[in-house]
């Protein structure tokens, strides 16, 4: 049986990330440790393009658009949606997950999903350092194995 390894090198990627405003401290943080952990694994900060858009909706379109200019290998959502006194928590949670995965499918380049759904703050503050990382984690592990499957 022939195994495709798990391969965290990403020396060489080019990588978008797109990331939600709303609850900045969340996001910001979400940020620090994804980017940090890109640049671990090899990918250089040149390689790397940020956009930043106003809350959880609007970042399968940015997605959309990066992936159709084909310049990025994968990419990176990040947010917050933090439940509050009304419907609209499972609205944009739900809405922002379908979003980004239909842009995933339809394009055919890797989405990493670390837009966080979280009933408080402290949870959220709590998930920052790893699902940054783990995002980036992610994004890197799916370019290779995709360029493996080839």
């Amino acid at each position: 049986m022939k195994e495709i390894e798990r391969n965290l090198d990403g020396k060489g990627m080019r990588i978008g990330i797109v990331q939600s405003r709303f609850n900045p401290d969340v996001c910001e943080g979400l940020l620090a440790s994804c980017r940090s952990r890109l640049v671990q694994m090899g990918v250089l900060e040149n390689d790397i393009t940020l956009a930043t858009v106003p809350g959880a909706l609007e970042i399968p379109l940015v997605l959309l658009h990066m992936a159709e200019s084909e310049r990025f290998d994968a990419l990176i959502a990040l947010g917050a949606v933090i439940r509050g006194e009304t419907y609209h928590f499972e609205v944009v949670s739900n809405e922002s997950a379908r979003g980004v995965g239909d842009v995933q499918l339809s394009c055919g380049v890797p989405i990493a999903n670390a837009i966080l759904t979280t009933e408080n703050d402290d949870q959220a503050l709590a998930r920052i350092s790893v699902k940054g990382a783990e995002a980036a984690e992610v994004a890197v592990e799916m370019v290779n194995l995709l360029r493996g499957l080839a």
